[in-house]
């Protein structure tokens, strides 16, 4: 019997490397996919000295020529993809008001061309796979709540809001295109910061197994589209 991989998108310390974990752990092949190559490195060799069988894939997120490569190359080392996990996220345009026009377009390049273009890629393997999936991280930023606005307009993190919001609206979108061919989409949203993490100042409170918990029930389950941590 082969073994299932999971391609982990956007790839670092945190939410990431706990999934690739914790899919690993239940015997997925483990492919990571992100820009840095050093992270990617020592991603993989940790979780080979637990005893997961992972390679890196360094690639732009938010070049659908790239990602096109990259799927292709963890065809050829692994085999047909079952789960893709789409953690990557876009930044800029801080401030909707005086962002470039290229700016506010690259908002979107990473949380919705990108994952929409890696789904393209990969959908002929997870339609033949069983219990394949597509599971996508997202952030609380892009809900709408007066609070949260605020928060993000304060932060200068205005882009970010809308690519989440983007991104939350994409998975609704692809869970009723794609359940007819028994693919499963889902979504944890974090509401807060994740310890161990770029954002974390000290006071983050979510830890990273917690979310990749969360991830694998939704996986195992395969019943909700979409659902909070923090």
């Amino acid at each position: 019997m082969s073994k299932k991989t999971i391609i982990v998108c956007g790839y670092g310390p945190g939410i990431s490397n706990a999934i690739a974990e914790r899919f690993g752990r239940e015997g997925f092949s483990v492919a990571l996919v992100a820009r840095n190559q050093e992270r990617l490195a020592a991603g993989v060799k940790a979780l080979r000295d637990k005893g997961i069988e992972a390679a890196a894939f360094p690639a732009d997120l938010g070049d659908a020529a790239a990602i096109r490569g990259v799927v292709e190359k963890v065809r050829t080392t692994f085999g047909p993809v079952t789960v893709l996990q789409w953690n990557a996220y876009g930044t800029g345009a801080g401030d909707l008001t005086t962002a470039s026009a290229a700016e506010l377009r690259g908002t979107l390049d990473v949380p919705v061309f990108g994952l929409l273009s890696a789904v393209q890629e990969v959908l002929p393997d997870l339609r033949k796979e069983k219990e394949s999936a597509l599971l996508v991280t997202n952030g609380g930023l892009g809900f709408y709540d007066p609070n949260v606005d605020a928060m993000a307009v304060q932060w200068g993190v205005m882009g970010l809001a809308v690519g989440n919001a983007a991104k939350h609206k994409v998975v609704g979108l692809l869970s009723e295109k794609l359940k007819s061919d028994g693919i499963y989409v889902g979504e944890v949203v974090v509401m807060g910061t994740v310890k161990g993490t770029a954002f974390d100042q000290g006071n983050a409170t979510i830890e990273s197994a917690k979310v990749a918990d969360t991830f694998w029930t939704l996986y195992r389950e395969r019943s909700t589209v979409s659902t909070n941590v923090g």
